[in-house]
């Protein structure tokens, strides 16, 4: 998660916000206000967790990330802002 994090926030233009728990990230969709969530694929609560995030802010993208290099993370992360 720290990985992630600097990488996107080393682009300057985005700013990350890290929840390790969907209590965590449940309480900081209901403070903040962000452009679209990145999910770490393969978590086995990761479906319920997007389906929570979704009803609390149904126009919010949910991005699930599968992993690999900055290159994928900021294709998903570009792609998911194109769509909204």
């Amino acid at each position: 998660m720290e990985t992630i994090e600097r990488l996107i926030n080393k682009e300057g233009i985005w700013k990350a916000t890290i929840a390790l728990s969907d209590d965590e990230a449940l309480a900081y969709m209901a403070r903040k206000d962000f452009k679209l969530v990145l999910l770490c694929a393969g978590l086995a609560e990761e479906l319920l967790l997007k389906e929570k995030l979704i009803r609390l802010k149904p126009n919010l993208p949910v991005v699930s990330h599968y992993g690999g290099g900055s290159g994928l993370l900021f294709t998903e992360i570009h792609q998911a802002l194109a769509l909204s």
